[in-house]
């Protein structure tokens, strides 16, 4: 197990590596873009040259990439161009809310998707499969952001209730945090539910046709019992794979979910980033979103052949 572990950390290794350097040298694709943004119009070719100095922008690539990342290491991911404040320290309530929202709407996703699922490969080509199969095509068919659009605009219109500016962290106040954070989070959930829904009930009608499963009716087990004890753990399995994948896509996906409920989270600020041109948080941000998705990944594997150690091999 622990040589397992141990492999799977060092492939890991290199595709962090590659991404980094990618995102590092963004920045340094054209100089003068940088300059401009720092400076604005009409500045003095001895200003440009002191911005290049100060992001030293005129020194070789690869070098200024292993000083970047031993930086990085050490827990220095630069200093935001407005604040002057350490992207880190910028970052870290932000990442809280974020995983927050993400941890909820999966949280919603499995609740709703694993039993509709389940339901709807039970009653294979039935009415109530084909109604759940319409809903999950919905979810998948409409962009969730379109959604929390028309519902906070009916809500607006018909009950004059807007998202609250203020932000109430869950430390502050656990109640007033999750009356704020479960409609975003089930909104964003929605696609979520869909494809855990297909997925489960394509890997549930499988398992239905194994062998072991028809001894077990063959006995006279009742249907709760097949499915609980027999069916649902087997099912389950892949569908690990495809809500960790989500996971890792949600914390990097609640960028528009977090601008309509006003939540300061970490896609939020890297909007501003992006709008400021402040270069260290945007490199801060991208890098975050490439190693919580190779850590999510990490742990699906883990957390798969904890419960299938087949996968081990």
């Amino acid at each position: 197990m622990y040589q397992f572990v141990l492999r799977r950390m060092l492939l890991s290794v290199p595709t962090l590596l590659i991404v980094s350097f990618l995102i590092f040298g963004m920045v340094r694709l054209d100089p003068d873009s940088v300059v401009a943004a720092r400076l604005g119009e009409g500045y003095t070719p001895e200003q440009a040259e002191a911005v290049k100095d100060t992001y030293r922008l005129n020194e070789p690539l690869v070098s200024e990439y292993v000083r970047w990342l031993g930086r990085v290491l050490r827990g220095d991911w630069g200093e935001s161009a407005y604040t002057f404040k350490p992207v880190l320290e910028e970052m870290g309530p932000k990442i809280g809310v974020t995983f927050e929202l993400a941890f909820l709407a999966i949280l919603f996703a499995v609740t709703i998707g694993v039993p509709i699922g389940v339901y709807s490969a039970m009653r294979q080509d039935r009415w109530p499969d084909y109604v759940l199969r319409s809903f999950a095509i919905f979810g998948l068919s409409v962009p969730g952001f379109l959604i929390a659009t028309i519902v906070l605009a009916l809500l607006a219109k018909n009950f004059g209730w807007i998202p609250s500016i203020r932000y109430q962290s869950l430390r502050e106040d656990p109640i007033a945090n999750l009356q704020q954070m479960w409609m975003p989070a089930l909104i964003v959930s929605l696609a979520t539910s869909a494809q855990v829904m297909r997925y489960a009930r394509t890997m549930m009608l499988d398992v239905l046709r194994q062998d072991y499963i028809r001894t077990a009716w063959a006995k006279g087990l009742r249907e709760r019992v097949v499915v609980v004890r027999h069916a649902l753990k087997n099912a389950l399995l892949p569908v690990i794979t495809v809500v960790g994948l989500t996971m890792a896509s949600l914390v990097g996906g609640t960028v528009i979910f977090e601008s309509l409920f006003s939540l300061p989270g970490i896609g939020r600020h890297l909007i501003l980033a992006v709008s400021q041109k402040d270069f260290a948080v945007v490199q801060g941000v991208a890098l975050f979103f490439a190693i919580t998705v190779v850590a999510v990944n990490l742990l699906v594997d883990l957390s798969y052949t904890l419960l299938d150690p087949r996968a081990r091999r």
